[in-house]
């Protein structure tokens, strides 16, 4: 059987809004890859070259490159305020 390997690797960004002006940005499927940008495009941008600077890393070092699950969901969910209860 023949080793079909993907070209191209997906996975989920989380941006958060920072204190300072900008976005934080994490990839939780690869733990410790995280970056920064001034704007939303930056951002973007620099969590690209943070992805692929986190998986040559994973490669010199002989560690297996993460793949994320297919059925990996992503929704928000509401709960009550605990502050604002009696």
């Amino acid at each position: 059987m023949k080793n079909i390997t993907k070209n191209i690797l997906e996975y989920t960004v989380i941006f958060e809004p920072a204190e300072e002006g900008g976005y934080t940005v994490n990839v939780p499927a690869i733990p410790g890859c995280r970056t920064q940008g001034d704007t939303f495009e930056e951002a973007v941008a620099n969590v690209k070259d943070a992805i692929i600077g986190c998986l040559e890393v994973l490669k010199e070092e002989g560690l297996e490159i993460p793949q994320e699950e297919p059925e990996t969901v992503i929704v928000k969910v509401s709960v009550s305020n605990p502050t604002l209860t009696a």
